[in-house]
């Protein structure tokens, strides 16, 4: 399901392989280039999605995004024995009642609900608090072996957060995202965020999109393709006749999913 709801709206550096490239790292807030190398996935490359429970490793693709707490560096490394490359779902945008360091968030950065249990928005102007919070996130993606981050709400500004958060807010903070990820050989997608994608395709290096189809945006995803990123999308309702005609020709990498983003994928 969308996971930001528009209305409501060494450090261990990866060996670059068939499926990689360089690209480069921001340094204060805005976008420039990065020291070492990180794996560039590019655009086309089939993909599974499976944040509910521990990873089943059927899928016969060549990316997994999974939960960086539910999976372990054995997980991870398991994939990478088949050859996969594997990213770490990270929620950045919100509090979650279930995580292990739940407690280490002061409650004055905690904002509203955001529509899913145990889960409300973060105060994203609050960078000095909540960097070091998601920096010990990203340690953990990194530790466990992860190949890059996929950053989850990074657009709360188009919310009702409880917070008046400005597209401004979030640019710094998405910036500042995609920093920790590179600073530690990760790389990072943007997820959902259209309307910032012409000020932040630079800084990230793949995209992850929810029902692009449904809500007829797919060609504002343009950008990340022609800077031969990938774009990993996926459709909930729409049916996989409809939507794999137009995502082919625009190079998503593109499938149906269930709501609960589970272990069934249907690709196109």
């Amino acid at each position: 399901m969308r996971r930001a709801v528009a209305g409501l709206a060494a450090l261990a550096a990866v060996l670059v392989v068939a499926l990689s490239g360089c690209s480069g790292n921001g340094h204060g807030d805005g976008p420039g280039p990065t020291a070492g190398p990180r794996w560039q996935p590019r655009p086309g490359l089939a993909w599974q999605w499976q944040l509910d429970g521990r990873v089943d490793p059927s899928a016969d693709v060549p990316v997994y995004d999974i939960d960086g707490f539910e999976n372990s560096a054995a997980d991870v490394a398991r994939l990478h024995r088949d050859g996969r490359k594997v990213i770490c779902y990270v929620n950045v945008g919100a509090w979650e009642s279930f995580r292990p360091d739940k407690d280490a968030f002061p409650r004055a950065v905690l904002g509203g609900p955001n529509g899913w249990a145990g889960e409300r928005w973060l105060d994203i102007r609050r960078i000095s608090v909540l960097r070091p919070l998601m920096a010990k996130r990203f340690d953990m993606c990194r530790d466990k072996g992860f190949d890059a981050v996929e950053p989850d709400l990074v657009e709360g500004y188009g919310n009702e957060t409880g917070f008046p958060l400005t597209a401004r807010d979030q640019l710094r903070y998405n910036r500042m995202i995609a920093r920790l990820a590179h600073e530690r050989g990760l790389s990072v997608g943007l997820k959902n965020d259209l309307p910032q994608i012409p000020e932040l395709v630079a800084d990230f290096d793949f995209a992850v999109n929810e029902e692009c189809a449904q809500y007829d945006e797919c060609g504002r995803l343009t950008p990340f393709v022609a800077a031969g990123k990938a774009v990993f999308h996926v459709e909930y309702t729409e049916p996989a006749g409809e939507f794999c005609p137009e995502s082919r020709r625009l190079r998503l990498s593109s499938m149906l999913k269930k709501p609960e983003l589970g272990v069934w994928r249907r690709p196109c």
